[in-house]
Formats: structure tokens, C-alpha cells, sequence
């Protein structure tokens, strides 16, 4: 196991902070990395009675475009991951869900970033209305199963969570 034997802080936003790091092994091997630090993230894919699967429509500034992909957020300060996963889906959707199966947890791209994603289904579907952050300019739209794999195919979904949460509801859970 690794042991951190010093972490400085370099920068600090209000989603993320970064660090450099050093840490070692028991038989004395060294890393040095410098690491974006992130609180969590909950996910949510709402299916709806049809298998049909809501996705949200956004710019991206980091890709430089605009991605559909399946509502999420950072956690607030204390919040569990069902408890986020349930306020991202009614701020971005305005949907609330009876019926929550976590899919899994997961790490995007572990090598320098530190946010662990928790990945819900929400089912059972009452509509209700929206809550953007200011920031955030969104478009949803649902998703027939064979549109989703369409897309994913054809590279019009291209965000890492949302395929990955899709193929584990198709695969993994065995749904249709």
C-alpha cells in the first residue's frame, strides 16, 4: 500500500482543487503526480416504463461542444451519493424516481483526476419542474434503447459515464 508523504496544494477552485503529491511503497518505490482533487460525483440515468433513457444536452468547454449525456454533479459537503444522485436528477430534469438501483462506482481517469463517480438507474418517473444552476444551459430529450446504441456507435455520445452506465444497464444488469 501507498503511503503519502507530502501533499502541497497548488490551486484552488470551487469544483476542484489541485495537489502535488509524493508517496511510497513498503519497498521504497516513489511517485510524484500532480492531482486534481474532487469531493465525488453522482449520476444518474433516468429510464423511463418504455426502456427509453432521458439524456441532457450541454456545452462542455473542456470537449468544446455540445455532449448529450446522463445527468450528474458534484456532491455538496456531507451529502451521501443517492441523496446527490436524487437532487441532480430533480435540478436537471425536474424528475423525481420511486425505484434507485446503483449501477456502480468508478473512477474516469484515475492517472490524475480524484473524483470517484457514483452511478445510479432511476425508474419510476413523476415529472416535475426544472432547477438550473446559473451556469448551466440545458436540453433533454429521451432515448429509445436502439437510438443509444446508435449513438454510442456512430460517436454522437461520446461522454465516458454515459457509456459506461448504458452498457452496464444493457449488459451487466440484463436489461433489454
Amino acid at each position: 500500500m501507498m503511503k503519502i508523504l507530502e501533499s502541497k496544494e497548488l490551486l484552488r477552485t470551487p469544483i476542484f482543487w489541485v495537489t502535488m503529491d509524493k508517496a511510497i511503497d513498503p519497498e521504497g518505490f516513489e511517485i510524484d503526480r500532480a492531482i486534481i482533487q474532487h469531493g465525488g460525483s453522482s449520476v444518474v440515468m433516468p429510464v423511463d416504463e418504455k426502456g427509453r433513457v432521458l439524456l441532457a444536452r450541454q456545452y462542455r468547454l473542456p470537449a468544446q461542444d455540445y455532449l448529450w449525456e446522463i445527468p450528474a454533479g458534484r456532491m455538496d459537503p456531507g451529502e451521501t451519493p443517492l441523496k446527490g444522485a436524487k437532487r441532480e436528477l430533480k435540478e436537471e430534469t425536474g424528475l423525481t424516481a420511486k425505484k434507485w438501483t446503483k449501477l456502480f462506482t468508478l473512477f474516469m481517469s484515475p492517472g490524475f483526476l480524484a473524483e470517484k463517480m457514483h452511478i445510479y438507474v432511476a425508474q419510476d418517473l413523476k415529472q416535475g419542474k426544472t432547477n438550473f444552476m446559473d451556469d448551466e444551459r440545458i436540453e433533454s430529450r429521451w432515448f429509445k434503447p436502439k437510438e443509444m446504441n446508435e449513438m454510442i456507435k456512430t460517436g454522437k455520445i461520446i461522454d465516458g459515464k454515459t457509456i459506461a452506465a448504458w452498457l452496464a444497464w444493457r449488459t451487466v444488469f440484463k436489461t433489454k
